[in-house]
This record gives C-alpha cells, structure tokens and sequence, in this order.
C-alpha cells in the first residue's frame, strides 16, 4: 500500500509539456499622464510666486520677531482658553440636551441652534458691543463698572470663540454618548451605580473614542479661527503680523510668514491628534496602527536587510 503524502501542497513546477503563463502588468497610461500635469502645474505655480514682487528675504527677517513669537503665545493661548470653555460647556449642553427633562433639552436644543447658526464674527461684535443693553455690570459687593470696561478685548474674544465652539462641542460629544450601547448603561445600573457615576466611569471612557478625532479637529479649526479677534481689538498672531506689515512695508510679505506659523502649529496639533487618537484606540483596536516613526524604522530595517542580503 502506497503512503499519501498529504502535507504535499501543490508543485511549483507546471506538468510536462505545458507553458508557463508569463503575468504582464497593466500599463495606466492616465495615471502617467495625470502625474506629468501635476507636476507641471506644481512648478508653474512654484515659478510664478518666485517672479512675482515679492520680496521673500522679508520673512525670515521678521520670522522670529518679538512681536510675532508674542503673538504666537497669545494665539496658543487664546486657542487653549476657548477650547477648555468650548469643551465644558460642549459636555454640559450635552447632558442636557439628552436628558428627559423638556425645559432642561430645550434650553439646550435652542443655545446650539443660535450659536451656531450665526457667524463667529457677528458674535465677537455682538458681546464686544452689549453696552447698549447693559450699561454697567452690578454684581452687587463683588464687581461693578461699566460695560466698556468689564467687557476687555481678551474677554470678548474668549466669551465669542469659546460659548461658539460650545455648540460644536456639545453636538460632537452627543454623538460620542449615543455611541456607547445603552446596555452598558443598564448594566451599571443594575450594579448600583448612580447616573453621574456611570457617565464618568462607564459611558465617558467609551464615548472618547468617538470624541477626540473631531474634537482635535475642533482645535485646530479654533487656531485657525483665533485670527478674527483682531477685529475686536485683541493682538494676536495676525495682527503682529498686520502691524508690522503696515510699518515695514511688506504687509503682503507677513501675511505669507502668518500662515507659516499657522501651518507650523497646526502641524504639531495633528501629531498630537494623531498620538491621542492612537491612545484612545487601544479597547477597539487588536493591533494598534504603526506610528510614523514605526514606520520609518520598518522600511530602513527591510532596506538595510535587502542591502545584506545582495
């Protein structure tokens, strides 16, 4: 009786007499094609702004000016400021517009509906411009003055950015709530746990995972967004940089070193996104998606082995 190998896979060789099929890869011709125009097109634009009048040896003169690093501190500093408010008050309308209280889901269905259905802009000049309805602010043996003082640049665009990017808030950490699955709700009621309890310790937890990556694009849109309260008379990056365009001279040429330090900042808000969304995934994810450097690391230890190897 013959043994049968039954580990034996297929043979790599093909059966006599027969001719090996030679794979031949399809040619995409359009992606060639496309790939030629973006590059022209990306060199064209490159070879425009290096003709154009514009004096570029303006930037890096001023690229580290005091007044421009203070008004990169202010604006990190105005951004973090709202945020925390956004982000607090994006909970509590949160709870609230899902609680089963009417008057108490109302009130919260009609801030988000008016603060975000009106413009940023409109709401900085709307608080910088209240003293027509308040005269003074009475706060009886705490605090009186007039609106025109209580009311300073830094309060106005604080009261502006982070009351607005609490509607945004409260939306995106609704969604994040709804997430969780209500058994785990009934579940730590079932153990006992109070409602306040079980949002910090069981809903909360999970709802992050949902919460942070439009939240950390909240962030860096309030960075972005930080350059309106200029407008009310508050110096930040934008208007260091304004000011000293109009004294210079250059007014175009600052405008170009302001979005550098935009990009700059904001790029190190996406690593720091990016980091927190990868902390955040641990309970959902089996494996954890590689980190750039991971990355790097992998393909200079495949080259260097490859290199050993011929």
């Amino acid at each position: 009786m013959t043994d049968i190998d039954k580990t034996a896979g297929p043979k790599d060789t093909p059966p006599a007499g027969a001719e090996a099929i030679k794979a031949i890869p399809v040619r995409h011709y359009g992606r060639y094609v496309t790939a030629v125009i973006a590059i022209a097109v990306l060199f064209a634009i490159i070879n425009a702004f290096a003709q154009g009048k514009i004096n570029w040896h303006a930037i890096p003169d001023y690229f580290f000016d005091d007044r421009i690093m203070t008004g990169v501190g202010k604006t990190l500093l105005l951004t973090v400021l709202s945020m925390l408010i956004g982000i607090v008050g994006g909970i509590i309308l949160a709870v609230m517009r899902l609680s089963k209280n009417p008057v108490t889901s109302a009130i919260a269905w009609f801030y988000i509906w008016f603060f975000r259905g009106t413009p940023v802009l409109v709401q900085l000049f709307l608080w910088f411009n209240l003293g027509l309805v308040f005269e003074y602010i009475n706060l009886m043996p705490i605090y009186k003055d007039y609106w025109s003082s209580f009311m300073t640049p830094l309060l106005t665009a604080l009261l502006g950015l982070g009351l607005n990017e609490a509607a945004y808030m409260a939306e995106i950490c609704r969604a994040g709530l709804l997430a969780v699955d209500e058994g785990q709700t009934e579940a730590a009621h079932a153990l006992g746990m109070s409602h306040g309890k079980t949002l910090r310790r069981v809903v909360i937890p999970q709802a992050m995972r949902v919460i942070v990556p439009p939240t950390g694009n909240e962030v860096i849109n309030m960075l972005k967004t930080t350059s309106l309260v200029a407008q009310v008379q508050f110096s930040e990056l934008f208007r260091y940089a304004q000011d000293i365009g109009q004294n210079s001279g250059a007014p175009v040429e600052m405008y170009f070193l302001a979005a550098a330090w935009y990009l700059i900042m904001t790029s190190v808000l996406s690593v720091g996104q990016y980091y927190l969304e990868r902390y955040y995934a641990r309970g959902s994810s089996r494996t954890l998606p590689p980190t750039p450097w991971q990355k790097v690391k992998k393909h200079l230890t495949t080259f260097s082995s490859r290199k050993v190897t011929a």
